[in-house]
């Protein structure tokens, strides 16, 4: 699967991934290879990410996700800095 997280002022992640994990508006759901079509709105916190160099987190304030076809994309308000 391919991930792309975007915030309004740069490009913050752009890889293959086997998972994920977003703070959906209704709460956290991971996305696995072939998953529905789906555009969910994000609350602020952790997108768990896990590729073949093992799991990284990224902290957003909020935004939209679109799944389609193995394709992910994180449209977020902002990337909280640690």
């Amino acid at each position: 699967m391919k991930l792309t997280i975007i915030t309004p002022d740069k490009l913050a992640y752009e890889g293959d991934v086997t998972a994920v994990t977003v703070p959906g508006s209704a709460g956290s759901f991971q996305i696995l290879k072939d998953h529905a079509a789906i555009v969910s709105t994000l609350d602020d916190g952790k997108v768990i990410i896990k590729d073949i160099s093992g799991e990284h987190v990224i902290i957003i304030k909020g935004g939209v996700v679109e799944v389609k076809d193995n394709n992910i994309i994180v449209l977020a308000e902002g990337i909280v800095q640690e």
